[in-house]
């Protein structure tokens, strides 16, 4: 059966990435997999937020790696959606495990490259070891030496490659870097790659599709797809 799954939380009703929106997604039972976006703080304690600056999402500036976590959780990370998310703060990613731990699968995307964020892959590690969360989340990644790091690191953690376009050995891209996960943006993604990977017996996931034609053709193409979605109600609708 397809899996449904939230893009930032349910980023189409709440402020991505915040608790609010966690919580939407964990009171859908048809959403069965969440993606989060992971970075770290000044003083290293793993956060959830998508840009690499405050500016956006936040009524904070400057880049996120310049802040220490009180500094980050002094910012109102809401109100840019709507008022009554007003006192949404940016959530540490240990605060995002309590709450799904159980419950779905956590994509969790290392927003890093190895080089920014050094030491980013054993934090998350440790609090999923902490946790005893390891068997019930992703963790991929634009950084594919990132992921082939997580995999040296830890063999137990599912790992996969994020990857906006088509490169060529895509397949071999993989196995290279120890992944089973590929994560693909929708336009780049075809049918014939996404079969040739599950048969491989790599998982797939489309990204970010959120028109209900998009996700229908996706739906189609094989009863495995992963559809990573804004909006899981129009997906759910289609189901």
């Amino acid at each position: 059966m397809n899996i449904c799954m939230a893009h930032r939380g349910w980023s189409g009703k709440a402020p991505e990435n915040t608790l609010a929106a966690i919580r939407l997604a964990l009171s859908e039972p048809g959403i069965t997999a969440m993606e989060i976006d992971v970075q770290l703080s000044r003083d290293g304690v793993p956060v959830l937020i998508h840009d690499f600056t405050l500016e956006r999402t936040t009524t904070g500036s400057g880049l996120v790696m310049d802040h220490t976590l009180e500094e980050l959780r002094a910012l109102d990370a809401g109100s840019w959606f709507g008022e009554e998310f007003s006192n949404e703060r940016i959530p540490t990613l240990e605060e995002a495990l309590l709450a799904v731990k159980g419950r779905l699968t956590l994509n969790i995307e290392l927003k890093a490259t190895s080089d920014m964020y050094p030491g980013i892959a054993e934090k998350v590690l440790e609090l999923l070891e902490k946790h005893d969360m390891k068997q019930e989340v992703y963790i991929t990644s634009f950084d594919h030496d990132l992921i082939r790091q997580v995999r040296q690191l830890d063999q137990e953690v599912v790992t996969g490659l994020i990857v906006l376009g088509r490169p060529v050995l895509m397949l071999e891209q993989m196995e290279e870097a120890g992944a089973t996960i590929l994560s693909m943006g929708y336009p780049y993604l075809t049918r014939e790659l996404a079969l040739a990977a599950m048969e491989k017996g790599y998982k797939v996931i489309a990204w970010t599709l959120d028109d209900p034609h998009d996700i229908r053709t996706v739906m189609s193409w094989h009863a495995d797809m992963q559809i990573c979605t804004n909006h899981p109600d129009r997906m759910l609708g289609l189901m």
